[in-house]
């Protein structure tokens, strides 16, 4: 029998991850292969090219823009500093004079006879890519970037704001059903990937970024929180791109809902260890999920070539978190998986699944419904 696609988030203590560090554009790589690199490391590095700026240098000196070229004092590839006399005309026998300065330093990209416009190009802008985890370098594109491979504890969330960042674990509740508030977040945690229970406060996001923490692992964020945190509404873009001083990665959903006990028992297990963490998340299309990344010290160098198998479907047994009303965000496992469709309330048909929760009722439900908990 076939089975429906499922989603899942990952959540395991041993996993090979490989991640591509690419540059925006040709560069040059500064690592060799087999490399053994730190999340701050440097693998590649390139020249975005400036910002062009026009001088309207025909208008500036009054003349017609076919003369530009003959008062340029400054030609095409030269460099300029901002202030600069580029252009310069003289009238009446050369008693009175008129002058272009540049706005910007840069270089002169081009000088137009039609326009009367010289494009100055602003100083490239350096970009460098980091390594993002600790591992080996297993593979090198030729000035575009590398691979990085670690063996890894890996944990998906659910949902993320705030881009790349890594810090030492540090579990700052009691347990999965705690909320994390304000008076949990101490000035030790500077640096640190702090790991709560069952919700994060607003106020606790704000401390947190006062006290520069990098970044916040928990189950459950409250959905007014998260607008009023991002100045507006988050539709359907993704996130990652935020730069508001902290990375914060939601394993459960919106609200308060408890870490799931084996997510957050991971995570206890991994504290002290360095964590790298992302909070991109794409919902449609091209999914990216928010993830933190703990790699195992005693593999480095032992990693295999090979990542996981691909997920085959659940079964009886697997574990799986409901994704819609009414039990959204309850965890539970599969304990029936009839072959037949079923008409809904909705008056359509689908393939169901029986789930049994943690307290022991069972619920019948859409497999679409479903996410699956891999691990």
């Amino acid at each position: 029998m076939g089975h429906a696609y499922t989603p899942g988030l990952l959540v395991t203590d041993h996993l090979v991850v490989t991640k591509r560090r690419i540059l925006p554009l040709k560069g040059e790589v500064v690592v060799k292969l087999g490399a053994q690199v730190l999340p701050d490391t440097v693998v590649a590095k390139t020249d975005l090219p400036g910002a062009v700026e026009p001088v309207n240098v025909a208008h500036l000196l009054g003349v017609p823009p076919e003369d530009v070229p003959h008062c340029m004092l400054k030609r095409d590839g030269e460099m300029v500093s901002a202030g600069e006399v580029i252009a310069q005309s003289k009238s009446f026998f050369g008693l009175f004079k008129s002058e272009a300065r540049a706005k910007s330093g840069g270089k002169i990209e081009s000088v137009s006879h039609v326009t009367g416009q010289v494009l100055l190009r602003g100083q490239p802008v350096p970009v460098e890519v980091h390594a993002y985890v600790r591992g080996e370098v297993v593979e090198i594109f030729a000035r575009e970037g590398v691979a990085v491979r670690t063996m890894a504890t890996f944990v998906q969330g659910i949902f993320g704001i705030g881009g790349e960042t890594h810090g030492l674990v540090k579990v700052v509740v009691s347990g999965p059903t705690d909320v994390l508030d304000e008076a949990q977040i101490k000035p030790e945690h500077k640096d640190c990937v702090i790991v709560g229970g069952s919700l994060v406060t607003a106020a606790a996001l704000k401390r947190a970024i006062a006290l520069k923490v990098r970044a916040i692992v928990v189950g459950g964020f409250d959905d007014k929180d998260l607008r009023d945190f991002l100045g507006h509404d988050l539709g359907v873009a993704i996130t990652g791109s935020e730069d508001l001083g902290v990375t914060l990665v939601v394993t459960e959903g919106f609200g308060q809902i408890n870490m799931a006990d084996r997510t957050f028992q991971l995570l206890r297990s991994c504290e002290g260890r360095e964590a790298s963490v992302n909070g991109a998340t794409q919902i449609r299309a091209g999914v990216i999920r928010p993830e933190v990344v703990i790699p195992v010290a005693e593999a480095m160098g032992k990693v295999p070539p090979q990542g996981r198998e691909d997920v085959k479907g659940l079964t009886i047994g697997s574990p799986i978190r409901v994704i819609r009303d009414p039990y959204f965000g309850n965890l539970g496992k599969v304990s029936a998986l009839p072959p037949e469709l079923k008409k809904l309330e909705s008056e359509s048909v689908a393939r169901i699944l029986e789930v049994e929760f943690a307290n022991g009722s069972k619920a019948t439900i859409p497999r679409a419904n479903v996410e699956a908990l891999e691990g």
